[in-house]
């Protein structure tokens, strides 16, 4: 085993202990006969609905991806193999932090004949409007949910105290922050040739690309359309679970919103499917909503739990299918 391997799985062992101990010390103290009694008296009906609203996104996603996989070579990809590559990427992110983009992009290019660096580019696209997308919900859910975000933000700054000051100081304020400004154009200039400043720049220039690759597509409408979509599935898919639970059916909209942000972030994480991390911002912000502590800790479980489950079948069925695809061949020329 080479040094860059043994590196590698090093690394996916320490997210996966982390995830694991995470997991564990969040629910250490509950008895599975609570988990248990929960499951039994939630309402299935919403909480299968909600499980279907999830696999009309899974094939809403995979058909995005269609929209933007525009190559000459190889075979055309249809809306059923995107989704049933993108269904194998979720099942490798569960094994390897992010390695579901590399996944599913090469099992097209086994399949269809398109180059792994095409469709890579694709991918790298999609996590761009996926993060603009996320930016947006987060501000979307500060708008409706403004009390309860300056309450947690008072939590750890005296806000009030903070704000006086600014406004005491502002020219002092306004001064700082241009020379902040100028501090950081002239370290990007200075150490532009630094490994870790071409990744930032490299980062950011790959979002701008994407986003003016996204204009020229042949049904930009539809692909922006499908993103916001996407969100608003995620939206239902939570919502409908809160319905299904007792502790959680009151809650507004609004409120469901900011679980979904909070969860959302949890999945960004790099460990295997979110585990641990989507449970503990979940469960923390049901509490400040007044859920008891163990509620909020099934309520976590219970959706991450019926949608790892999902992912699971789904993935595996993709994998089958996928595998029984011949490997694309050039066709000979005449």
């Amino acid at each position: 085993m080479t040094n860059q391997k043994l590196k590698q799985w090093i690394q996916v062992a320490v997210s996966l202990g982390i995830a694991i101990w995470i997991f564990w010390y969040l629910y250490k103290d509950i008895a599975v006969d609570s988990l248990i009694a929960q499951i039994k008296t939630s309402n299935w009906i919403w909480i299968g609905a909600s499980i279907f609203i999830s696999f009309f996104g899974y094939f809403l996603r995979g058909w995005r991806w269609t929209l933007l996989i525009q190559s000459n070579e190889g075979e055309k990809v249809t809306p059923n193999r995107a989704y049933h590559a993108t269904m194998i990427g979720y099942l490798a992110n569960l094994v390897v932090p992010r390695a579901g983009e590399v996944a599913k992009c090469g099992v097209l290019t086994r399949t269809n004949g398109i180059s792994l660096g095409h469709l890579l580019g694709t991918v790298i696209i999609e996590r761009s409007v996926d993060l603009l997308c996320l930016v947006g919900t987060i501000f979307l859910a500060f708008v409706i949910e403004k009390t309860l975000f300056l309450e947690l933000a008072g939590q750890l700054v005296n806000t009030e105290s903070l704000l006086s000051s600014l406004k005491s100081n502002l020219p002092i304020a306004i001064g700082g922050l241009v020379i902040t400004i100028i501090l950081i154009r002239f370290l990007l200039k200075r150490f532009r040739d630094n490994g870790f400043i071409n990744k930032i720049q490299h980062f950011f220039r790959e979002i701008g690309g994407g986003l003016k690759r996204i204009n020229k597509m042949e049904n930009p409408v539809g692909f922006w359309g499908s993103s916001i979509l996407m969100w608003i599935i995620y939206f239902l898919t939570m919502y409908t679970v809160s319905l299904g639970i007792e502790s959680t059916a009151n809650l507004s909209s609004g409120e469901v919103l900011l679980v979904m942000v909070m969860g959302s972030i949890g999945m960004v994480a790099p460990v295997q499917g979110g585990i641990g991390t989507f449970h503990a911002l979940v469960a923390f912000i049901l509490i400040q909503y007044g859920v008891t502590e163990v509620d909020g800790k099934i309520f976590a479980a219970i959706i991450h739990g019926t949608q790892l489950i999902l992912v699971l079948i789904l993935g595996i069925i993709s994998w089958l299918v996928m595998m029984k695809l011949p490997t694309w061949k050039q066709p000979e020329q005449a």
